[in-house]
């Protein structure tokens, strides 16, 4: 197939649609271009205003988020995390950053979230067997929230910590509750390819404010408070930068336009599959409102008039970027020795998935890929 004339088309680039280069320069001729000042203090108000918290420490990913959120804890070596299994690889890693064992925990057919109904049967066996798990890192999924109220009361019944992975929801609700704010500690992802980048960057967000400060603590080396450097554990180089807070706080005064760019995307792809046998776009949880970061969509062979690698090969020749969904940590060869809870939901979804391109003000976004499925889908038909 010739490719269509044109730049390409990624699945979700940066979004500099605001004041993004004037707060950048700010920050540079204010002289406040080492990792601390007042753009990452603000930063840090308007993150925890945005999710509804009462505290919020910028840091240099959301891996790193997550990596203090279970040190702070208390997860270490000999303990347990139940992690989603269907969600992207840092999740699972920073349990190993601990030392922790994560066991794997499948989706829900209706969210794609982890599945509550599983969590739960896997909280009631580990009490019985006397090794409850020291804390659950939860997925809220290509920009879903997870349904936190089905299992917040038992694993705080037992004591088990609630991590919500929420680097592809911000701005995403959940029963009228912003995401970030739904469990003891919330971590956000500002890479690149997110509704809200600092370049590289993440946050995390609570109510605890000795938590968050302790997080800040151990992200900036773990220095004490004094003249010279002196250290008493090991600490991380983890914090963001006061220049890449600027351009985060930029991004965050257009959060809602593009929620709605992005929540109209998915309305387009939904108009366009609706006709089309065998493709479903993923469900919406009736419980909140995503901030559509990604639109997913499955594909069954035995329906459609094409399969998911078919269409990811047909969109890849006309320069338009799509993926198949997250491959499931259990599938994964680092944790093939990993304790898994179901499984077949997410290596269902995995085989059949395929992320599309989902971002917003791409020169001639709809016209090219309307164009690209309709040749498929019309071709398709004829061979049948």
């Amino acid at each position: 197939m010739t490719p269509v004339p044109g730049a390409a088309i990624h699945l979700s680039p940066p979004d500099l649609r605001g004041n993004e280069r004037d707060a950048v320069l700010a920050a540079i001729e204010s002289g406040w271009v080492a990792p601390a000042g007042p753009d990452l203090e603000a930063f840090e108000r308007d993150l925890a205003d945005v999710c509804g918290t009462d505290h919020a420490v910028a840091l240099a990913s959301g891996t790193a988020g997550l990596h203090l959120a279970l040190l702070t804890a208390g997860v270490g070596p000999g303990d347990i995390v139940l992690v989603s299994t269907f969600t992207f690889v840092a999740s699972a890693n920073a349990v190993l950053y601990t030392g922790a064992e994560p066991v794997l925990v499948d989706a829900a057919v209706a969210t794609w979230c982890i599945d509550p109904g599983l969590v739960i049967d896997e909280l009631d066996r580990r009490r019985r067997l006397g090794r409850v798990p020291k804390a659950i890192v939860v997925t809220d999924l290509y920009g879903q929230c997870a349904d936190y109220d089905a299992f917040l009361d038992q694993c705080r019944e037992l004591g088990v910590d609630v991590v919500e992975d929420a680097a592809e929801a911000i701005g995403a609700t959940y029963r009228g509750r912003a995401a970030g704010s739904l469990a003891d500690i919330g971590v956000l992802s500002f890479n690149g390819n997110k509704l809200i980048t600092t370049s590289g960057g993440g946050a995390a967000v609570g109510d605890d404010g000795e938590r968050i400060a302790r997080m800040r603590y151990l992200a900036t080396q773990a220095r004490q408070p004094v003249a010279h450097y002196e250290h008493t554990e090991v600490g991380f180089n983890y914090r963001l930068s006061n220049v890449l807070a600027a351009l985060g706080r930029a991004q965050l005064e257009t959060l809602d336009g593009r929620i709605a760019d992005r929540r109209a995307t998915r309305e387009w792809y939904a108009r366009h599959f609706e006709a089309v046998d065998g493709v479903e776009l993923m469900p919406v949880a009736g419980y909140g409102e995503p901030n559509h970061w990604l639109t997913c969509i499955t594909v069954d062979p035995d329906a459609a008039p094409f399969t998911a690698e078919e269409l990811r090969d047909t969109l890849a020749a006309d320069g338009i970027e799509s993926r198949p969904l997250w491959k499931p940590m259990h599938l994964q060869p680092m944790f093939a020795d990993a304790e898994v809870v179901g499984g077949d939901v997410s290596s269902r979804l995995f085989e059949r998935g395929v992320t599309l391109p989902s971002g917003s003000r791409q020169a001639g976004f709809h016209e090219r890929i309307g164009a690209v499925l309709e040749r498929l889908t019309a071709g398709a038909a004829r061979r049948r």
